[in-house]
């Protein structure tokens, strides 16, 4: 009975720590190696599989002789490379000094309890990146203030519609109806001597690459059907920026059909 309540309370405490893992954008095969870092730690064994949006994982006695399994829902969380590496840190914390598990659990409650960076402070330099985008790719000056513009609307109406739990679709579609919008207006109103850089830099702030890279690395690590969910998540939200900036191109009849 007492092995049982252990490894239930072990089991608990990792999958809380690997879905908050893969939830703030690490890769698969970092969050396995710290869970079977920390199982380690506690003289236990696991296993685990991984999807898109729950974790399944059997914890074992070092004696194969006792088991525990469950299966946790990945709850959605933004990006937060912050967490990522203290998590990880947490996990080496766990495995060398041997801290026992209810002081484990506190760490990790206040590694996420810890306040994100001012969303307006985010917006501004969110804005000012895609603007250097803009430039990178030959942008004159008017077409970078047209995309640092674009984007601090494009993003801020990101921001609200994220706060609003709105669908994850619908989110990039608008967002990219909103930033491209006003990345038009170098065509319209004859702005600047690089619209077209304006117009297609205004929604690369959007773009997965996080998921992206997630997905390739997945895949080349072996974790196969995590990497190709996080591909095929990000090719649909790249499809969602493409709809979004296509329904202002034909609105605006920069392009016909």
């Amino acid at each position: 009975m007492e092995n049982h309540k252990e490894l239930k309370s072990v089991a608990k405490f990792i999958s809380d720590f690997s879905t908050c893992m893969m939830a703030v954008g690490a890769q698969t095969s970092r969050i396995e190696r710290n869970a079977l870092r920390i199982a380690k730690a506690y003289h236990l064994k696991a296993e685990m599989l991984f999807f898109q949006k729950t974790m399944v994982m059997t914890l074992w006695d070092s004696r194969n002789e006792h088991s525990y399994s469950m299966v946790s829902r990945i709850k959605p969380m933004p990006l937060n490379f912050e967490i990522n590496a203290r998590l990880s840190h947490l996990s080496w914390r766990i495995h060398d000094e041997h801290i026992p598990l209810n002081r484990a659990s506190k760490l990790c409650q206040r590694i996420l309890a810890r306040p994100r960076v001012n969303p307006w402070i985010v917006l501004w330099l969110v804005s000012f990146a895609n603007a250097s985008f803009c430039r990178l790719f030959h942008g004159d000056f008017i077409s970078m203030a047209i995309v640092f513009v674009a984007t601090f609307i494009g993003f801020f109406f990101k921001q609200q519609m994220q706060k609003w739990h709105w669908n994850e679709f619908a989110v990039f579609i608008l967002s990219a109806m909103f930033a491209s919008a006003f990345g038009s207006l170098g065509y319209l109103c004859n702005w600047g001597t690089t619209p077209d850089m304006a117009l297609g830099t205004s929604v690369l702030y959007l773009i997965p690459g996080v998921p992206l890279i997630n997905g390739v690395m997945d895949i080349i690590d072996g974790h196969i059907v995590t990497g190709c969910c996080r591909l095929f998540n990000a090719a649909l939200l790249v499809s969602c920026i493409a709809i979004g900036l296509s329904a202002i191109l034909f609105i605006t009849g920069l392009v016909t059909i």
